[in-house]
């Protein structure tokens, strides 16, 4: 092999990593906005999660724990266990009568509760993505690691603001179809048109 076709293999070699990393990025980026827009338009239009949208994040990362500690060994596996136990923990807490919703433990869960519903689903995706593609934690460069997250708080924070203002774009008849109750300030059918 001459020299002119090493270094035309070796070319070739690192554009292939780098179209699989753009690959693996782009999966990453579109799972988590796929996850995260739900919650983040609810909290926008209802000013709430949704009962189903807690339990299905708790689920997930129950499932993803699992596999942590089965697969993964050292200190990756402790860090990652303590993000996926964050559901577990405002689930636990949510059964602990509290005697005044004014109270700081109230305030806490529902602190707690917003942080699970916003953060839990896309770092649920993340520690899964680790586990199924090692190399995605090895190969990604911080500044493109840096750049899922922001397109995902960027997605997220699109999202609220839709809900916050679907009144300018959806109608109440749209909610009521699609299975939704009606949030508050919907506008019916007759004013939009």
């Amino acid at each position: 092999m001459t020299e002119h076709e090493t270094h035309a293999e070796a070319t070739e070699s690192a554009a292939s990593r780098a179209t699989n990393r753009a690959r693996v990025t782009g999966v990453i980026v579109v799972g988590m906005s796929v996850a995260v827009w739900w919650p983040a338009f609810t909290l926008g239009a209802w000013g709430d999660f949704f009962f189903d949208q807690m339990l299905t994040v708790w689920a997930a990362s129950t499932g993803a724990l699992f596999v942590v500690l089965l697969q993964l060994r050292g200190r990756a596996r402790i860090l990652r266990a303590l993000a996926l136990l964050i559901p577990s923990l405002w689930l636990a807490l949510s059964f602990v009568p509290v005697p005044n919703d004014e109270d700081v433990f109230a305030w806490a869960v529902t602190l707690l509760g917003i942080l699970v519903g916003l953060l839990a689903v896309p770092t649920t995706i993340w520690v899964l993505a680790r586990i199924i593609w090692p190399e995605f934690g090895d190969e990604i460069s911080w500044p493109r690691r840096l750049v899922v997250i922001g397109a995902v708080a960027l997605i997220a924070l699109a999202s609220f603001l839709l809900g916050v203002n679907q009144s300018k774009f959806l109608t109440c008849e749209e909610f009521t179809i699609s299975g939704n109750s009606q949030p508050p300030g919907c506008t019916p059918e007759s004013e939009l048109e």
